[in-house]
């Protein structure tokens, strides 16, 4: 239950005002279907998540458990110096062509858009750290689609009355933690 849960929460936390969450807004204002979008969303994110969970399973099978530990600590590390840099969606694809309809075009753009992204290389992360592969990708894609449904609902209305600064700056701190105790083996991690 701990893998689910802390994947949920780092993901929900670290996708708020990311360039997929962006990408959310932008999808629902131009195409004003939401189901189609979230379902695209979901796709996306399972398949996206997936891979990168096998990848996060297979580095941790590779690495023992001393030097895995130190990778996996400065990874939630870096994540934290990542999460203070906003995200802009220019290098998302532009989607103007909706020759694969809406939840095509969505699949498609979120799949591209999440390729290394902070949410992606958590995933990694978190799946080197926790051997429930299962939990892992469950959790990240639940915490990508507790931030991106709302987003695509009321997406203009948020923005305006949540400082993306402090979201960034909470999900960093959880991410700086989260690194620090894997660090020092706190309550025997590894």
């Amino acid at each position: 239950m701990e893998a689910f849960l802390v994947s949920t929460g780092v993901v929900a936390l670290g996708e708020m005002g990311d360039k997929t969450q962006l990408l959310a807004v932008l999808l629902a204002a131009r195409f004003r279907k939401p189901w189609p979008i979230i379902a695209g969303v979901l796709v996306a994110t399972l398949i996206n998540h997936g891979f990168a969970g096998a990848v996060g399973g297979a580095v941790a099978a590779l690495l023992g458990p001393d030097l895995l530990r130190w990778v996996i600590g400065s990874s939630f590390l870096a994540m934290a110096a990542w999460m203070m840099v906003p995200d802009k969606l220019d290098d998302a694809p532009a989607g103007n062509s909706s020759r694969f309809g809406v939840f095509g075009t969505t699949v498609i753009a979120f799949f591209i858009a999440e390729m290394g992204d902070k949410t992606q290389i958590a995933t990694v992360a978190l799946a080197a750290r926790y051997a429930d592969l299962f939990a892992v990708v469950a959790g990240t894609t639940l915490g990508m689609m507790l931030a991106n449904v709302p987003a695509v609902f009321l997406g203009d209305q948020i923005a305006r009355k949540v400082s993306m600064t402090l979201v960034h700056g909470i999900a960093a701190a959880v991410f700086a933690v989260l690194g620090l105790l894997t660090l020092f083996n706190v309550g025997r991690l590894f």
